[in-house]
């Protein structure tokens, strides 16, 4: 009887072990599980208002999945909104955040907010300044290299002053051009204009520059800044080049105001972005240029890179789908788009 007792207690001995195994084996796939589910990317975007970065946007939000959804907030402009939204995703527990920076200078207070929460980072299009970069290995850059943008801009201008000798309105040599910059201390207002002059230098035209002034990257700001420098310099103008596409349309209405566009009276603007409404205003001929800037890219990019750090992972150029170079950073290319007089 003893030795029979101590067999049955021996076997629901191993009985209960066997079930404590498998309820916690149990326990751990139903974590697991939960824990896919509960994965979310935020994503702060500094103004909605923006043509490019809406596309963007747009592409992050169709990239994203059941499985890991996004939460996009707009800051309008305003950084101090930003930081609150960052802190909200994080007190939320959001497993990644991609961030459009309102002031790039800010990025650094972003990345160690989040580094002491173990939140991963990924920025697009304002990149943050390489020491703040330095801080974190769980921090990513999605962007163009703006100098490139800014030197098929100038190469399209060059390709107008050459063939065509009426740009040269008053037959001076001389290319009097005024230059409507996006927001001061962004690196693309920085680059692009600083590239856009160094390449006309080097296709060896000689430069006036008349005017320089921010249109802030929006329609209403090139338009406003246009109008400016037309009632300072009006027929002196033989050019105008703006660092995005919203504020060259800005600029052509201004212009369109003046005469411009009607008949011979003409005005070549170069924009930058190739966005849908600046492709359109390029078909029909009011606009000189434009520099694609492959949004879709940059958008998909940026979630599959806060896809792979939500679930924990290192992203890799295969995983990620586009290269991955100095270990945090994806260059989208830019492509040259010259209007109808160029082809």
């Amino acid at each position: 009887m003893i030795k029979g007792a101590l067999k049955l207690g021996s076997g629901s001995a191993f009985c209960f072990s066997m079930r404590k195994i498998l309820c916690l084996f149990l326990f751990i796939f139903l974590v697991s599980c939960s824990s896919d589910k509960d994965l979310k990317i935020g994503v702060a975007v500094y103004d909605f208002e923006d043509s490019f970065i809406t596309e963007v946007r747009n592409s992050i939000v169709e990239c994203s999945s059941d499985d890991i959804p996004v939460t996009v907030l707009d800051a309008a402009g305003r950084q101090q909104t930003q930081n609150e939204q960052i802190e909200r995703f994080i007190d939320e527990g959001y497993s990644a955040i991609i961030v459009n920076s309102v002031d790039r200078t800010a990025s650094g207070v972003l990345i160690e907010k989040c580094r002491q929460n173990d939140v991963p980072l990924v920025f697009f299009n304002r990149e943050p300044v390489k020491d703040d970069m330095a801080k974190w290995d769980k921090v990513y850059y999605v962007g163009a290299r703006a100098e490139d943008s800014g030197i098929m801009a100038g190469e399209i201008m060059a390709d107008y002053w050459y063939r065509y000798p009426e740009a040269d309105k008053n037959h001076d040599g001389i290319l009097q051009f005024v230059v409507i910059r996006g927001e001061t201390g962004h690196q693309d207002t920085e680059l692009r204009t600083e590239y856009f002059i160094d390449t006309l230098f080097s296709e060896g035209i000689a430069l006036d520059k008349l005017h320089e002034d921010t249109g802030s990257w929006t329609r209403e700001g090139g338009y406003s800044v246009m109008s400016s420098f037309l009632s300072h310099s009006g027929d002196r103008i033989e050019a105008v080049f703006a660092n995005n596409d919203d504020m060259a349309i800005g600029a052509i209405e201004a212009l369109q105001e003046a005469g411009y566009f009607s008949g011979d009276s003409y005005m070549p603007v170069i924009g930058i972005d190739g966005t849908p409404v600046g492709k359109a205003v390029l078909e029909n001929g009011r606009l000189l240029g434009t520099v694609f800037n492959d949004a879709r890219s940059q958008g998909e990019a940026a979630y599959n890179i806060a896809k792979e750090l939500a679930e924990g992972r290192i992203p890799t150029s295969d995983t990620v789908g586009y290269n991955i170079v100095d270990q945090r950073y994806v260059w989208i290319p830019y492509t040259p788009l010259p209007g109808n007089l160029l082809k």
